[in-house]
């Protein structure tokens, strides 16, 4: 018994060395072939999530294509949809950020603990990966978010 369990612990940590110097590798790897070029966005998300029915609707955008689901938990209600993307609506929806605020954007506190529905957009750059929660109150930054909105609304059939 005790033999196994020391084996057991020696393949664990000999799995976890492996995983971190194999992630610090790809890293650096990474950030170097992505510090040549300009930064640009790779991927937009964005979510709804709360209330008192479970509210959802999740978005999640690349250069190529739209996911979309969207429901509720209580009753269970759920909806999907994938939808390629054209260049043109990629550049307009990409447009709507300025990359170099992505770094200044501040977060509001989460409000579905009160039966609120929280905002969430997750932007990536081929540098840097950036979670908002509730930007509403970011009086500043938050009209480049509206213009996402309004751009998706255009190209997303409801």
């Amino acid at each position: 018994s005790a033999i196994k369990t020391s084996i057991l612990k020696g393949l664990f940590l000999m799995f976890l060395l492996l995983t971190f110097f194999s992630c610090s590798k790809e890293d650096k790897t990474f950030s170097k072939a992505d510090q040549k070029g300009p930064e640009t966005i790779t991927f937009i998300g964005m979510s709804t999530v709360g209330g008192r029915l479970g509210n959802y609707n999740i978005i999640k955008i690349t250069q190529d294509s739209i996911h979309v689901e969207k429901g509720n938990s209580n009753p269970k209600n759920h909806k999907e949809l994938h939808q390629a993307l054209q260049p043109k609506d990629w550049q307009k929806l990409t447009s709507s950020f300025l990359i170099e605020d992505l770094n200044h954007i501040k977060s509001s506190e989460s409000i579905q603990a009160i039966d609120g529905m929280d905002e969430t957009f997750q932007i990536k750059t081929s540098r840097k990966s950036h979670v908002y929660v509730n930007t509403y109150n970011d009086s500043i930054h938050y009209p480049q978010f509206e213009k996402f909105k309004m751009n998706l609304n255009k190209i997303i059939p409801q």
